[in-house]
């Protein structure tokens, strides 16, 4: 299972890890809560608050990919337990809909439970929609008490909770392991 790579230059500096995930939300206070409520979600900090000027014109454009008369109105990043934080942009202007598995790029985000059964919940409590009951986890992740569950979170962005207390098993040719949270 090596990964073939390519004739690009290796050697220089890589990455240490991933620090956090954007998503877009149509109400920042609204997805705060959701957030707090459903996944214990704490307020790091605010980038852009309301009292702030928004971040917009040509050149924001160009830095950020945004469309053309796109303004950021307000920016928080948020911690929901170990790993990367959650960044998260109240953008005006155009916009779709939050993606879906099928679609190109980020799709979903995915957050490790001690107990799923008691975490999904909660989840639903502070307004999300869980698309099935808690189901068995894919290959290499299918050890005893695995489970896993999507919920789409109140603007369309699927959560996936996920439960694996035996850890993963791994191919002979695996280059590595995924993060998983210490042991409690």
């Amino acid at each position: 299972m090596a990964i073939e790579r390519s004739s690009a230059p290796s050697g220089g500096p890589l990455p240490r890890g991933i620090q956090h995930i954007g998503v877009t939300v149509p109400d920042l206070d609204a997805a705060t809560r959701f957030l707090a409520d459903g996944l214990g979600a704490k307020v790091a900090y605010d980038g852009l608050s309301p009292e702030d000027e928004p971040r917009s014109g040509p050149e924001v454009e160009r830095q950020l990919g945004l469309p053309a008369g796109a303004e950021i109105r307000r920016q928080r990043m948020l911690v929901i337990g170990e790993g990367p934080g959650l960044e998260m942009f109240e953008v005006s202007g155009e916009q779709r809909p939050a993606s879906g598995l099928s679609d190109l790029g980020l799709n979903h985000i995915s957050l490790y439970c001690d107990d799923i059964d008691g975490s999904l919940a909660r989840l639903v409590a502070a307004g999300g929609e869980a698309l099935s009951e808690v189901h068995g986890n894919s290959r290499h992740e299918d050890t005893p008490g695995n489970g896993s569950v999507y919920v789409r979170a109140p603007w369309g962005m699927l959560i996936e909770l996920q439960t694996i207390p035996g850890g993963h098993t791994y191919p002979a040719d695996a280059e590595a392991e995924v993060w998983m949270p210490r042991p409690r």
